[in-house]
């Protein structure tokens, strides 16, 4: 099974009175996640299912991709990595599954499967995406990490 992981791209600062869920992407976070979209677009299984957090930068960033998502609220901001992991049904899912979602509980899903103990949090890029890989190899798990992308 294929779990891509995809940070929202840069987002505006909340504005007075305005809910975390309601924050828009900058100009920046736009460039960001047509860039990304454009890279994810070209490696990609075609049957990847994508599930999306429900606030308004990640649904900004997922749609750069132009193709059906799922809006996930168990994957909301204040969300956790075993959230991730139960909704991407990892490890048996049929399909390769792209998560758009958010920090800190991205990074956590993957120290969590690459069993990283790291002094500080790892480094979730806005933008970024870690593409992880699970398979069995002489019977054996395993969890490798296909590789890391960033918008620059």
């Amino acid at each position: 099974m294929d779990l891509l992981l995809w940070r929202h791209a840069h987002a505006l600062d909340a504005l007075p009175g305005q809910s975390d869920m309601d924050r828009a992407l900058s100009r920046k976070g736009e460039k960001q996640a047509a860039a990304m979209a454009a890279w994810l677009n070209a490696r990609w299984p075609d049957n990847t299912r994508i599930l999306c957090s429900p606030s308004k930068r990640t649904l900004q960033t997922v749609a750069f991709l132009k193709r059906a998502y799922e809006i996930c609220e168990d994957i909301a901001p204040e969300a956790n990595a075993s959230a991730v992991l139960k909704a991407a049904r990892w490890p048996h899912s049929p399909s390769a599954v792209l998560v758009v979602a958010h920090q800190p509980f991205l990074a956590e899903t993957v120290e969590q499967l690459l069993n990283l103990n790291p002094a500080k949090p790892l480094s979730f890029r806005k933008g970024g995406v870690w593409w992880l890989k699970y398979r069995t190899k002489d019977e054996i798990p395993k969890v490798e990490l296909v590789c890391v992308e960033n918008p620059k």
